[in-house]
């Protein structure tokens, strides 16, 4: 369809003001992390690298991190393990309430997030299992479950079943079909899946406030704890500027790999 140019121009401005929208506030950010004043002022009067260096000097930080770090691991293998096998349940087999479940399952990425931690936090302490790391995984892998199973059900809906049944025509087993056909068919849906769960769990705070318990600090937590202390202001806008560019890296891939598998391209 050819648009006129006072519909393309229309077009681009829009586009340029929801970028502008997104962004603006991101890079305000970013640029602050390099202000040489302790208080947010705008504009900078200077620029220093010396916020960057006390940020990676902070111990409370570094904590945080490798904790985000190890709820996301641990959010990211139950979901790949229950999302996929869950997705292969509802593919694979024809049985009652299959439409059911996979409503079950997709439910909680819609739920707000302040539900899901309340309702979690109850469940936790009905069977009288202690707030903490473990916790916080659980939690987590809640809605990180979703992410893997609609990554690996589209996968083997656009794949269909024709490769799998001449596999078994070809005289493959069970486990050798799914290991040289299947498998290679739907690695860059775990890996896409996996990468978006361990973002969304890695910057998850709302769940994490009610399942984390008084030992446990997670980033987004660390962040939202010194927002108030003036003293941390700039090393809380320098670990927020760092945030912003090191999520291009999952997302990016993400996209890449999406984009590759629905042009048809290598899988």
């Amino acid at each position: 369809m050819t648009l006129s140019r006072g519909a393309r121009w229309g077009l681009t401005a829009f586009m340029v003001f929801g970028l502008s929208f997104i962004y603006i506030p991101l890079s305000v950010v970013v640029i602050n992390s390099f202000n040489i004043e302790r208080t947010f002022g705008w504009p900078p009067k200077g620029y220093t690298l010396d916020w960057w260096a006390k940020a990676l000097e902070n111990t409370g930080m570094r904590e945080a991190l490798w904790t985000s770090v190890k709820a996301g691991l641990g959010a990211t293998a139950i979901a790949l393990v229950l999302g996929s096998m869950i997705a292969f349940a509802i593919h694979k087999h024809a049985w009652f309430g299959r439409n059911t479940v996979s409503f079950l399952v997709i439910l909680p990425i819609a739920l707000p997030g302040i539900v899901t931690g309340v309702a979690l936090g109850a469940a936790f302490q009905a069977i009288g299992l202690e707030f903490g790391l473990l916790t916080v995984i659980i939690g987590h892998a809640t809605f990180c479950i979703v992410l893997v199973f609609n990554n690996v059900i589209a996968r083997l809906r656009r794949a269909g079943a024709n490769i799998e049944e001449a596999s078994a025509d070809l005289g493959a087993t069970g486990y050798q079909t799914f290991l040289y056909v299947t498998f290679p068919t739907i690695r860059t849906a775990l890996l896409a899946g996996a990468l978006l769960a361990f973002g969304l769990s890695f910057d998850e705070i709302v769940v994490t406030t009610f399942t984390a318990g008084a030992g446990v600090q997670t980033l987004p937590l660390w962040i939202y704890d010194n927002l108030a202390r003036p003293n941390q202001a700039p090393i809380v806008n320098v670990v927020a500027a760092a945030l912003v560019l090191l999520s291009i890296i999952p997302i990016y891939i993400s996209q890449r790999i999406a984009g590759e598998s629905a042009a048809g391209g290598r899988i």
